[in-house]
């Protein structure tokens, strides 16, 4: 895959989820492109050892990372207040933090693993959305792009929950992009096929293959696939998109 160069010098961005898969793709990506990047995850040990691997390569960018639960208020406005220590201005944020919950059929589906992945896969995007947007608007500019689903279109069988939750972030998307379009904010998703990742060790193989089945291309997506879709999204660009779904589906996605 041949890497487009998208100058984002001086922009510093939030990666939730960023310490592995495809939010550290993300992340690696936007440091590439020139970025300063504060990764959010759960451990402190993964945050420590991704870091360290953003930082090869990376130029002039910087790297660092705070411990958060993206579904915990207060968690949350913690990690903002620790990132705003280091960055004197928050330009992009990256919900990409999510669970996949367990795959079986609606009516068998564990109450407690349908509120869990409700609250990190929406709630956390709402969360993060309304922790940051607040600095953004100080300056008159930012990016938000939210890690949907192909799922929360058409509705994964054995996956109710994971479906509800991302269609639950392709409408927040739409709301948040009417509500910032005039204020230089802006506001869109992505809604990936399937993308080989660590995620899918949270998967029965049956629902893998099944996923891979719909997709045309046949194969799944890559994560730096994925990325660079995203970097393009925080770019300034990026000028007359906001509460835009933009699939990146092998096909699997027609409309």
């Amino acid at each position: 895959m041949t890497e487009t160069k998208i100058d984002l010098s001086g922009q510093n961005a939030i990666v939730t989820g960023g310490a592995a898969g495809m939010g550290f793709a993300i992340a690696q990506r936007l440091m590439r492109d020139g970025a300063n990047v504060c990764i959010w995850d759960l451990e402190q040990d993964a945050i420590d050892q991704a870091v360290a691997g953003l930082s090869v390569d990376a130029g002039d960018a910087t790297a660092f990372g705070v411990v958060a639960d993206v579904s915990d208020p207060t968690a949350v406005e913690r990690a903002v207040a620790i990132t705003g220590e280091r960055f004197a201005h928050v330009d992009i944020a990256i919900n990409n933090a999510g669970i996949s919950g367990p795959n079986v059929v609606s009516w068998e589906y564990p109450v407690e693993d349908w509120q869990q992945v409700i609250a990190v896969d929406l709630v956390g995007t709402f969360l993060v959305s309304r922790a940051v947007i607040p600095l953004m608007l100080e300056n008159s500019y930012g990016r938000i792009v939210n890690i949907a689903s192909v799922a929360g279109k058409e509705g994964n069988p054995n996956a109710s929950a994971y479906s509800a939750a991302k269609a639950g972030v392709i409408g927040i998307t739409k709301s948040l992009g009417t509500e910032l379009a005039a204020t230089g904010v802006l506001v869109n998703c992505v809604t990936p096929a399937a993308v080989h990742t660590a995620i899918f060790d949270q998967m029965t193989q049956e629902h893998i293959d099944y996923m891979r089945s719909k997709i045309p291309m046949e194969r799944f997506g890559l994560p730096e696939e994925v990325a660079a879709m995203v970097a393009w999204l925080c770019s300034s660009e990026c000028s007359f998109s906001t509460g835009a779904v933009f699939d990146i589906s092998g096909g699997r996605a027609t409309y």
